[in-house]
């Protein structure tokens, strides 16, 4: 009786070896185009919200002939936790936001543990209202949306301009 040996059936190292070069280079190429995606979603999130407080204002301004504080307009977001620290006019709509948490201030929550972007980070915008007795609103959101030093900064004003460009914007393009 003869027996025939047959050939072990698989796969070299070499095949194993080029099959991992060719998976590592599609992540080189996918993962960078997911992050940035990712963070425009979350840029997104703050335009959307600006858009709401933009109504908001307009809103509380046809009724009072002034503009507000996110208590006196009744902002609140509908998500939380939120990316983004956003800031409104002061109670009274006049001056800067006091950074009063509840009233003008609306602190970030995400990720857990997140900086409340200041408004002493360079170009973030403007954290309130316009000077004290003219007529016109500020809004602002900002945070550091991709876990870099660089602040992602938009704003909303009176006649909703700062919805179309961040400044700075935190997500190369």
């Amino acid at each position: 009786m003869c027996k025939h040996l047959k050939e072990p059936k698989g796969f070299t190292l070499i095949e194993l070896m080029i099959v991992v070069a060719i998976i590592g280079i599609l992540a080189a190429i996918a993962i960078p185009n997911f992050l940035r995606h990712q963070a425009k979603s979350r840029q997104a999130e703050a335009k959307t919200n600006l858009g709401a407080v933009f109504v908001g204002e307009t809103a509380y301004f046809g009724e009072h002939f002034r503009y507000g504080s996110f208590s006196e307009i009744g902002f609140v977001l509908a998500a939380t936790p939120n990316r983004y620290t956003y800031r409104s006019p002061a109670i009274g709509g006049n001056g800067t936001s006091s950074n009063t948490v509840g009233i003008d201030q609306i602190p970030c929550g995400a990720p857990v543990g997140c900086t409340v972007s200041s408004d002493a980070s360079p170009a973030v915008p403007s954290n309130g209202s316009t000077t004290v007795g003219a007529v016109g609103f500020t809004a602002s959101a900002a945070a550091s949306i991709d876990n870099d030093p660089t602040i992602d900064g938009w704003s909303v004003d009176d006649i909703k301009g700062g919805l179309t460009q961040a400044v700075p914007d935190d997500v190369i393009s």
